[in-house]
């Protein structure tokens, strides 16, 4: 039982890993003795973060832009070039787009369905040779999928193409839980309440008060609310789950169906 949530010396691959959660997740990876590369669309960024994560253990930079299906294609690529094994693949990569309900563009509407939900589909199939190498009756390859608490209650901003996204990751997540099972590939979804990170920056910077004010939990989430979860989907504490949707969200679901009608919109 002690060995229970260790994860040292596997490999993983977190996308988006270079700020907001995709870096705390990095970090709390390397912390814990896992080999991990990182992807985001700038290669400079990547570089610098996998530069200052590597004082904390092994990290690898491999920057790509998971937007265009031919980086999707190449990042699958080059995993499998350095590594037989890949026990571990986090889909982290996301973006979001605000606007009234008459002034959404179809590019907007296409950039965030296609980079949240596409391309996690097509890298998680591009990777299925390592990830199935990786496994084992007792230890599981996996993927966590982050979505979001929007993508399970309805959210107070116009942001229309995100929360279907995120519902189709949810979704997307238990129908691939369920073809992979019996490949010994574990897929599970976390969904996020409030955390610092690039696309929530505005929404705190104006309403964090009113947030956590509304919260149970009181407070935004730290970089060790989201590294917990994952280490537990990652280690042999979480080799039986699968299919499943965790909110880490301080109780953002419970929040909103406590405060609905009295709760400022922010």
């Amino acid at each position: 039982m002690k060995n229970l949530f260790s994860v040292s010396g596997k490999v993983a691959l977190v996308t988006g890993g270079s700020r907001g959660i995709g870096l705390m997740i990095a970090r709390g990876l390397v912390e814990n003795g896992v080999k991990t590369y990182i992807s985001s669309r700038s290669d400079s960024t990547c570089n610098t973060v996998a530069e200052e994560l590597s004082s904390f253990g092994e990290c690898i930079p491999l920057p790509a832009d998971l937007s265009d299906s031919n980086e999707v294609s190449r990042l699958a690529d080059e995993i499998i070039k350095r590594e037989s094994k890949l026990h571990i693949l986090i889909n982290n990569a996301g973006a979001a787009w605000g606007a009234k309900i008459g002034e959404v563009p179809e590019i907007g509407w296409d950039k965030v369905m296609d980079l949240n939900a596409k391309s996690l589909f097509f890298l998680t199939q591009a990777l299925l040779k390592p990830l199935e190498a990786a496994a084992t009756e007792e230890d599981p390859a996996r993927i966590i999928n982050i979505g979001s608490v929007d993508g399970l209650a309805i959210p107070k901003l116009e942001t229309y193409s995100y929360p279907a996204s995120k519902a189709a990751v949810h979704h997307l997540t238990r129908v691939l839980a369920h073809h992979l099972g019996k490949r010994n590939i574990s897929v599970n979804a976390i969904a996020p309440g409030p955390f610092e990170s690039k696309m929530m920056e505005y929404t705190l910077k104006n309403h964090q008060s009113n947030i956590e004010k509304n919260l149970p939990r009181g407070r935004i989430g730290t970089p060790e609310d989201m590294v917990g979860a994952v280490i537990y989907l990652s280690s042999r504490a979480g080799a039986y789950v699968t299919g499943a949707i965790i909110p880490v969200d301080g109780g953002t679901l419970v929040a909103d169906e406590l405060w609905r009608e009295t709760a400022k919109p922010y």
